[in-house]
C-alpha cells in the first residue's frame, strides 16, 4: 500500500469534481475546491473520519469493497479505478464486466434521476447502485451478499422476492430471469460467476432446471411493468433500459405518464422513501 500516492490521488480526484458532477447542490461560499471530504464520504457510504484519515495517510488499508465505493463516489474511469486498487495494495479487478465498478456513463445519467426509480444492474441482476426512489420501491439491495446479490438467484430461492410482481405475471418473470442468465452465461462462460449461479440453481430449484433446459436466450426488460408495493399497492410503470456497449451493465429507469394515477403513486412513494431515509441510521465503516 502506497499511502502517499493513495492520499494524493484521492485528494486530487475529489478536488477535480464539482457538486453538480455528482448531483449535489452547488451551495454558496464554498471555500473548498471541488467536493468536500464529507461529501465524498457520504457518496461512498463511509464515515467522514475514515475518509479523512485516508487523505491524511493515517487510515488502515481499505478493503476491495471500500475501494469500489470510493471509485463510484469519485466517478473514476476503469483505468483510474485500477490505479486506485493498486496504490491501495490490491490487485485490480480482472475486468469491468466482473467487478462492482459502475460504468461512469450510466452513473452520470443516474445522478440526474431523482424523481423516479432508477438503478444500475449487472448482467447477473446484481444491483450496483440505486437511487432513493428505487430503494423505496424495491428495498435496499446492499444488504445482500454472496450469490444472493443476484436477483436471479433470489427469485428462485426466496419466495418473498416474488411478491413484488402480481401472481399472474410470475411465470413470465421466471422465464425472463432464466433467459437473461442464459445470455450472461454465454458471454462469461461456464467457469464464471454466471456458471456458478447456473450450477447452484440447477441443484436447488426444479423450476429453474426445467426452464434452463428450454435454452431460451434474451437480454431485455419488459417495456411495461406492474409492481406490488407493500404500502401503496399496485403500480404500473413504463420501463426503459440502457445497456453498456459490452452488455455487462444496465441502467433501468421506471416512469409513469404525468398526471396519471400511477404518477401520483410515485409521488407518494417519494414521500415514503424520504421519511425512511430521514429516520434511518447512517452507515459507518
Amino acid at each position: 500500500m502506497d499511502r502517499a500516492a493513495l492520499a494524493d490521488f484521492l485528494r486530487r480526484r475529489r478536488e477535480a469534481l464539482r457538486p453538480e458532477d455528482v448531483a449535489l447542490p452547488p451551495g454558496v461560499r464554498r471555500r473548498t475546491r471541488g467536493l468536500r471530504r464529507e461529501e465524498v464520504a457520504s457518496l461512498a457510504v463511509m464515515s467522514t473520519d475514515y475518509y479523512t484519515r485516508l487523505e491524511q495517510q493515517r487510515g488502515p488499508q481499505p478493503s476491495a469493497h471500500m475501494l469500489a465505493s470510493l471509485a463510484r463516489a469519485l466517478r473514476l474511469t476503469a483505468g483510474e479505478r485500477d490505479y486506485l486498487y493498486r496504490v491501495a495494495g490490491h490487485n485490480a479487478p480482472a475486468s469491468l464486466s466482473t467487478s462492482p465498478h459502475v460504468a461512469p456513463a450510466l452513473l452520470r445519467v443516474l445522478d440526474r434521476l431523482d424523481d423516479t426509480p432508477a438503478l444500475i444492474l449487472t448482467d447477473l441482476g446484481e444491483t450496483l447502485v440505486q437511487n432513493r426512489m428505487a430503494t423505496a420501491l424495491f428495498g435496499d439491495a446492499s444488504k445482500h451478499t454472496g450469490l444472493a446479490r443476484s436477483a436471479i438467484y433470489r427469485w428462485f430461492t426466496d419466495p418473498a422476492e416474488r411478491t413484488v410482481y402480481p401472481e399472474a405475471d410470475r411465470d413470465r418473470q421466471s422465464r425472463a430471469q432464466v433467459a437473461n442468465l442464459r445470455a450472461a452465461h454465454g458471454l462469461r462462460g461456464p467457469r464464471s460467476q454466471a456458471g456458478e449461479l447456473v450450477r447452484t440453481l440447477q441443484k436447488a430449484n426444479k423450476e429453474f432446471a426445467g426452464l434452463w433446459a428450454l435454452h431460451e436466450v434474451a437480454q431485455r426488460f419488459e417495456d411495461h411493468k406492474t409492481l406490488i408495493h407493500p404500502e401503496i399497492g399496485s403500480i404500473e410503470l413504463d420501463c426503459q433500459a440502457l445497456f453498456t456497449e459490452d452488455q455487462s451493465q444496465t441502467l433501468l429507469v421506471l416512469t409513469a405518464p404525468p398526471r396519471s394515477a400511477n404518477y401520483e403513486k410515485l409521488q407518494l412513494l417519494a414521500v415514503l422513501g424520504l421519511d425512511r431515509f430521514t429516520r434511518a441510521e447512517p452507515w459507518v465503516f
